[in-house]
Parts: C-alpha cells; structure tokens; sequence
C-alpha cells in the first residue's frame, strides 16, 4: 500500500484530468461557488492537460503517484513563469481528496523539489490561492514563505486572489 511516484505518460493526461478536477473541487469547496467549480469537468479538464503537455513537455515535467496501481496524485513543474532562470515553478500539486493526510502530497513536493535542483534551479516559486488555509499550511510546513507578491486569476466566472511562496532549494 505504498505510494509510488514515476513520470507521466500521455495515458495519464485524461486521468490527470479527472483527478484534476475532483481535486479542485474538494480544496476550494469551502471559499468558490459550486457553479464556478462545476466547469471544467473531468474530460474537458484531460483535453486541458493533452493539449497543455503537448506544448510544454519538453521543458515541463510531471509526476503521477499511484498507489495499489491507481493514480492518486500529480504535481507539474517547469520554469518560472516570470522568466528568472534560476527559478523553477512548482505549477500544480492535486490529490486525490481520499489521499489528503497520508504523505502523498509531501513525495510529490520532495520528488518535485529534488527534480528542481536537478535542472540547475536553485530557487522554487509556486501560486496558491489566498484562501486555500489548508494548502498554505502545507506548503509552509515544508520550508515556503509568502514573497509578499499577489494576483487575481480567474476560476470559471470567479476572480480569485493567488499568493506567490517560493523557498530555496
């Protein structure tokens, strides 16, 4: 029953795509209205991921977790989206909701952290959704501090406000 991380094969990106989803959903539940959530749904959210991994595989990287053979988690990382050369973007760490507390997210943080400082970075950056308390915490147990730097995105018809953290590596 042990969780094991390898890299994502085009297979993977419509389960990616429904784990997606659902874990969205269950994360930001408590502070984003249902009908902001309800689109995109799972096939829409894995044609987001097959396109997205067809543009930037060769600089991008993703992991799946499996356990017992079934995805549970993925995290996603490539270059820093406001183009420092030293800095590797965290841009996406999902579980599936059953999996919340049981170190998934932890390996996925430790594989993708280990994967940046293979690529030369020596600086991690990552978003996170002001009012997500539960990843925020997460994130600042393992070693992330709020650069101070905000920015409203858009979730369906929602704005929501996104803290950046970064840490070294």
């Amino acid at each position: 029953m042990t969780v094991t991380l390898r890299p994502a094969t085009a297979a993977d990106l419509m389960p990616v795509g429904a784990l997606h989803q659902r874990s969205r959903v269950a994360a930001y539940a408590s502070f984003v209205p249902p009908e902001a959530l309800a689109e995109p749904g799972p096939e829409a959210m894995g044609r987001y991921w097959a396109e997205r991994w067809g543009w930037e595989r060769d600089d991008h990287r993703m992991t799946v977790a499996e356990r017992d053979g079934r995805l549970v988690g993925f995290s996603y990382l490539g270059p820093d989206d406001e183009g420092d050369p030293a800095t590797g973007l965290l841009n996406a760490l999902h579980l599936n909701p059953a999996e919340r507390g049981r170190g998934t997210g932890r390996a996925l943080m430790v594989d993708a952290l280990d994967a940046m400082r293979s690529r030369g970075w020596s600086r991690a950056v990552l978003w996170v959704l002001a009012s997500n308390a539960h990843a925020r915490r997460f994130y600042e147990r393992g070693g992330w501090v709020r650069t101070g730097t905000a920015r409203n995105e858009h979730l369906g018809p929602v704005v929501v406000p996104q803290l950046r953290y970064d840490r070294p590596l």
